[in-house]
């Protein structure tokens, strides 16, 4: 099963918006994600309508941020992109009846609610400007490259 990186790469994505001063077109963004750019559209239509981004269009137009990342969170993205399920561990509900799958089913149910309201709470903790802030300290502290 392949992993959902919609989170991951948006995340990454409005990061590189913030810095440029320009709108970004959904051509640049699709070249930076190696996708196409009617999937960068679809998408950041998805936080358009939540109001993180915001389009014009137009010789000049493309993508910009909406609002300050301090006022956006992990878990806005996250819930704005569709809320997609955080495990891919799933239940056997083959047997419904057998009580061996029922005592299964409901201690995992706990484990997983408990391990979701974990991570979305940390999700909803951390805005992306503390994501700026990490990139920024790591920027400032690479080691440049040797020239050849």
């Amino acid at each position: 099963m392949r992993n959902d990186t919609r989170l991951s790469r948006m995340l990454h994505v409005l990061i590189h918006m913030a810095r440029h001063e320009q709108p970004a077109t959904s051509e640049t963004l699709a070249q930076m994600l190696g996708t196409n750019p009617v999937v960068v559209r679809r998408t950041m239509g998805l936080l358009r309508k939540q109001g993180y981004v915001q389009s014009e269009k137009g010789h000049r137009g493309g993508w910009t941020l909406a609002r300050p990342l301090e006022q956006i969170t992990l878990l806005d993205i996250h819930e704005a992109l569709g809320a997609s399920t955080l495990f891919a561990i799933g239940l056997a509900t083959d047997h419904p009846q057998c009580l061996v799958e029922q005592a299964v089913n409901a201690a995992l149910t706990d484990a997983f609610d408990a391990a979701q309201a974990l991570l979305l709470g940390r999700l909803g903790s951390v805005t992306l400007a503390q994501l700026a802030e990490d990139f920024e300290r790591r920027y400032q502290g690479r080691v440049p490259l040797a020239k050849a």
